[in-house]
């Protein structure tokens, strides 16, 4: 019962929502572009106010002050074929999601 337990709480404690910013590509785990319209992006991303919120990988980002808090470092890139996720911030929680669901594994 226990190993059961472990088992399925892996992937959502190893999803990737808690992320940070670097300043260089060569620091990041995965490169992202923030495209101008919602229909060029693979992930449509919500900023959350609090970690507790960003569970799961559905697009919902907490940014930390640091990087060894993060799950994942991303590099944003000003060129979308740099990239190798196009993402769009959107207004509303309930509008996070993926676009592209052969890019989730980018967040994980």
């Amino acid at each position: 019962m226990m190993i059961t337990f472990v088992l399925l709480k892996v992937p959502e404690e190893a999803s990737a929502q808690r992320v940070f910013s670097v300043d260089y590509q060569t620091q990041a785990d995965v490169t992202v572009h923030v495209v101008d319209y919602e229909s060029q992006a693979d992930l449509l991303v919500y900023r959350v106010r609090y970690p507790s919120q960003a569970r799961g990988n559905e697009g919902k980002w907490y940014f930390t002050r640091y990087g060894t808090q993060a799950q994942r470092k991303v590099f944003f890139t000003d060129f979308p074929n740099q990239a190798q996720l196009k993402i769009y911030f959107v207004d509303y929680p309930s509008q996070a999601r993926w676009r592209n669901n052969s890019k989730k594994h980018l967040m994980y």
